[in-house]
């Protein structure tokens, strides 16, 4: 695990939401492995509470793996991918994937980022603790982060945990 330098926030407030690829059948070409049926469904249902709880505008990023890209079709909405995200990628490149906090923020207001484990769990422990560390995200599951402004501070709160089984 490579250490990656908290950052720190500026311009504007933001949600970003990381969302783990639902269940994936095993396969010999990590890239290439699809959904299983089950999740399919996790990814569906997923996707129904996204839809009734954000906000109008928002963007999609996903790991160009199939399995990142049938998900983030559940929401029925376009998407663009980056390498940046692939599996075993390091959070230094997801931060400037998603140009967190600068960028995103002054651009996007909320950004749902579909990727993988242990990255994204890494990536959810360096923005709630300044470390990173092998936080699991369940499979199928969002966690939704917001940047918010407190005594002329810029602060960090997560709004939600869900994961498929809870909707």
């Amino acid at each position: 695990m490579r250490a990656c330098e908290p950052p720190t926030f500026s311009g504007g407030l933001m949600n970003l939401i990381l969302w783990r690829h639902a269940e994936a059948e095993d396969g010999p070409v990590d890239l290439k492995r699809a959904l299983t049926g089950r999740g399919r469904k996790q990814a569906e249902r997923m996707a129904r509470w996204l839809r009734e709880h954000l906000p109008d505008r928002f963007e999609v990023l996903a790991s160009p793996a199939v399995r990142t890209c049938q998900t983030a079709d559940a929401l029925g909405v376009e998407y663009r991918t980056d390498r940046r995200l692939l599996p075993d990628s390091d959070v230094a490149h997801h931060l400037a994937a998603i140009e967190w906090p600068e960028g995103s923020a002054k651009a996007r207001g909320t950004l749902i980022v579909v990727g993988h484990q242990p990255t994204l769990g890494r990536l959810a422990a360096l923005l709630m603790s300044d470390h990173e560390h092998d936080w699991s995200i369940r499979k199928g599951a969002i966690w939704w982060l917001s940047t918010r402004e407190r005594e002329s501070a810029q602060q960090l709160v997560l709004r939600a945990v869900i994961g498929p089984e809870m909707t």
